[in-house]
């Protein structure tokens, strides 16, 4: 009875926990201990774990790429951007991030040359 009701709970646990949670894959990584700090301070700043922050950041990074390719596609099918579609799109973004023209976190801006 005992064997019966413990493989039971434990069809249970995993119908459970692997249906609600996010499947990971854990990785051993090195970093450079500077590079290490830099990760846990930038964490802690935003209230999440090492691993949290390096696959979010990862993950935007990723993001960034399939955008810089889906640009690099559509241009060559269509020609490059002119300047004033480049300018309308830097626009639209700065405004989509709650940004001004020439604020210094604005990537754009900084990339623009």
């Amino acid at each position: 009875m005992y064997k019966q009701l413990a493989s039971g709970a434990a069809l249970s646990y995993r119908l459970y926990y692997h249906w609600n949670m996010a499947q990971r894959e854990k990785r051993s990584i090195s970093l450079p201990p500077d590079l290490a700090r830099a990760v846990d301070d930038a964490a802690r700043a935003e209230g999440t774990t090492f691993s949290a922050w390096l696959a979010q950041t990862a993950a935007h990074r990723l993001k960034l790429e399939a955008g810089r390719q889906a640009m690099a596609e559509w241009e060559l099918e269509n020609g490059p951007l002119t300047p004033d579609e480049l300018a309308s799109g830097r626009a639209r973004a700065r405004a989509l991030l709650g940004r001004a023209v020439g604020d210094p976190q604005s990537s754009a801006d900084r990339n623009s040359a």
